[in-house]
């Protein structure tokens, strides 16, 4: 996108919000760099040059503008429907991997050498891993200062900064203001509030529409007691962090998700960020989505009465993994059921304050000493669930936001009791195919025969080639035409 500078040009005079995270605006006169959207005055076309992303625009020279806060708008699109190892890189670098475990670990993750992952995402994205990590920190560097009162030195380490010196001059450098001016501009724009102690509460912007029904109504319908609930109009659920969990309220709001974080180490605050981001899908392009599933003239009907719908995923992909196979062939309510009991039994506590979570979701390794006997299921689901935790917990099935998409799926399909149906709704849930697709739910043959669309599997697939690579969407579409509780926001 950002080669094109005729459509560029155009998306910046139009100021398209659409396109905010697609590429960023640097302004030669300026130093300045800007989203789209940016509500100044565009400057003049011969001014202006366009790079792929934040961190190349900070890595060329130009710091962040304060009225537009480019560093703050959604991701771009591109890493959400891609599954090549540039894409993966980004995912994992969002995740928190180089700052945990440096370029070599991201390299590994990913199964090509250094050299090879620095040139590749420089060619894409004008920055190396480096530099897209820094450009993070920088960022949530500067939430930390805007809506905590931690002193600065926390700050500094909590973003992920080496020294105080580093995270001063980045600072200066990124924003163009000293820390501390930062946290006085940000008082000074800020209605008197009663802060709670120890949360921290922020926007979580996306492109617009977002159609929160399906989404947080399945979240909601699905949650895990103890571990998920609805409410006071939120949704809440708890966080299991490299070091240490959380708690987080997500509640619609008409321009942006309101966030509110408990962690018990400030230090995963951008790693909740995104695994929330991730979680509801705030980086998708519902335009472009919904532009293509319109073709379809017995799909365009649903996605005009309710456009922006998302694929609710996962904060966790073996979490949801384990989930799957306890809800093969039995309802909502029975999963849940079985899902609380495993949490009740291995998931460690937590405390709760403002409701009633009280457990962390077992991770693979708590599980891998199961006693399949102690499981209400039937015997072949317990083999099924205690192939699957053994391979998570010893590394054999890695699900993470690295995962290559193909192989994930070729080495589920290889366990006792995956069958398409499972493989694909983990891939489309937990992985974040955009793609993935499910011709044999029985709720999506439902709609499709309620629509007038083929309702057996094989012709369901044939006519869905149409929609591709969306097809995950579509399916949101089709299962939302079903009165379901997973359809609606709760009461």
């Amino acid at each position: 996108m950002h080669t094109d500078t005729e459509r560029c040009v155009r998306a910046v005079r139009s100021k398209d919000a659409r396109f905010d995270g697609w590429f960023f605006t640097a302004v030669l006169t300026t130093r300045i760099y800007c989203r789209p959207s940016c509500p100044v005055v565009p400057p003049k076309a011969e001014n202006m040059v366009f790079y792929p992303s934040a961190a190349a625009c900070q890595q060329a020279g130009f710091r962040a503008c304060k009225r537009c806060r480019p560093d703050t708008s959604p991701g771009s699109p591109e890493w959400n429907a891609r599954a090549d190892a540039v894409a993966r890189a980004v995912r994992l670098i969002q995740d928190g991997v180089v700052d945990r475990e440096g370029v070599p670990g991201l390299a590994a993750r990913l199964g090509y050498s250094t050299r090879q992952v620095e040139r590749q995402l420089l060619a894409e994205l004008g920055a190396g891993p480096l530099a897209l990590a820094r450009a993070q920190r920088a960022q949530t560097a500067r939430l930390l200062i805007e809506t905590t009162p931690l002193p600065m030195a926390e700050v500094a380490f909590a973003a992920g900064f080496s020294s105080i010196r580093t995270f001063n001059d980045t600072v200066r450098e990124v924003f163009a203001l000293a820390p501390g001016e930062l946290r006085a501009r940000a008082a000074r724009g800020r209605v008197a509030a009663t802060p709670t102690p120890g949360v921290i509460a922020l926007r979580l912007p996306y492109r617009a529409p977002l159609e929160p029904g399906n989404l947080f109504g399945h979240l909601a319908a699905t949650g895990v007691p103890g571990v998920e609930e609805w409410r006071d109009g939120a949704y809440r659920r708890t966080l299991s962090l490299p070091y240490g969990h959380g708690i987080v309220s997500l509640a619609p709001r008409p321009d942006h998700i309101a966030c509110r974080l408990s962690l018990t180490d400030p230090r995963d605050l951008t790693i909740a960020i995104s695994r929330c981001r991730w979680m509801l899908d705030l980086d998708a392009d519902p335009v472009a989505v919904d532009d293509q599933l319109r073709d379809d003239p017995l799909l365009a009907p649903l996605v005009g009465k309710a456009p922006g719908r998302r694929v609710p995923r996962t904060v966790d992909a073996a979490e949801f993994a384990v989930r799957a196979v306890l809800g093969q062939q039995v309802s909502t309510a029975a999963a849940r059921t079985h899902a609380g009991r495993l949490v009740r039994a291995h998931g460690m506590p937590v405390e709760d304050p403002e409701g009633g979570l009280t457990h962390l979701f077992p991770a693979p390794e708590a599980l891998a000493s199961l006693d399949p006997e102690a499981l209400a299921l039937p015997r072949s689901r317990r083999t099924t669930l205690t192939t699957l935790v053994a391979a998570l917990a010893d590394g054999t099935l890695k699900l993470d936001p690295g995962s290559d998409w193909d192989k994930a799926r070729a080495q589920l399909a290889g366990l006792p009791g995956f069958g398409p149906w499972t493989v694909e709704v983990i891939a489309m849930r937990a992985l974040g195919d955009p793609d993935a697709f499910l011709p044999t739910d029985l709720g999506m043959r439902r709609a499709a025969a309620a629509l007038g669309l083929p309702s057996t599997p094989a012709a369901l697939t044939g006519r869905a080639a149409a929609w591709r690579p969306w097809r995950a969407y579509a399916v949101q579409y089709l299962w939302a035409s079903d009165d379901h509780p997973i359809n609606h926001l709760p009461a």
